[in-house]
C-alpha cells in the first residue's frame, strides 16, 4: 500500500513539476530535425541533428526518443529526454510508414534498402 501511495506522488510530481514543451507528435520511421542548445564556455549556439526515429520509449518525464543519422559512410546515434531543457524545438520532414514501433533493423541496411516508404497524410 505504501508503495502505490509513493508511485503516485511521484507521478504528481513529474505532471505538475516538469516543464512540458509543444512539440509536434512523430513516432518510429519518421524523419525529424532536432534543434538543440550547446553551450560553450559563456557562448550559446543551437545545433541541430537531423535522422530517422528508430524508437520513443518511456512515458512522462522519462520519455525519451532514438535518432539515427548517416555521417559519411559512418552512422550516428543520438538519445534525447523530451524533458530536456536544451531541446528548442523539433520539425518533422517526413513522415514514414513503418510497421512496427521499435526499427532497429535500420542499423544493419544501407543503401537503397535502408529507404523507409513515405506515408502520405
Amino acid at each position: 500500500m505504501i508503495f502505490f501511495e509513493m508511485d503516485s506522488l511521484i507521478k504528481y510530481v513529474q505532471e505538475e513539476y516538469t516543464e512540458r514543451k509543444d512539440f509536434p507528435e512523430f513516432a518510429a520511421g519518421d524523419t525529424i530535425t532536432v534543434y538543440y542548445k550547446i553551450t560553450e564556455g559563456n557562448k550559446e549556439r543551437i545545433q541541430f541533428f537531423r535522422g530517422v526515429v528508430l524508437q520513443r520509449r518511456g512515458s512522462g518525464s522519462t520519455e525519451t526518443f532514438t535518432i539515427r543519422k548517416m555521417s559519411g559512410s559512418i552512422g550516428v546515434e543520438r538519445i534525447f529526454p523530451v524533458n530536456m531543457p536544451a531541446l528548442d524545438k523539433i520539425e518533422i520532414n517526413k513522415r514514414g510508414k513503418v510497421r512496427r514501433a521499435r526499427i532497429f533493423y535500420q542499423r544493419e541496411l544501407t543503401g537503397k534498402a535502408a529507404r523507409i516508404k513515405e506515408r502520405r497524410m
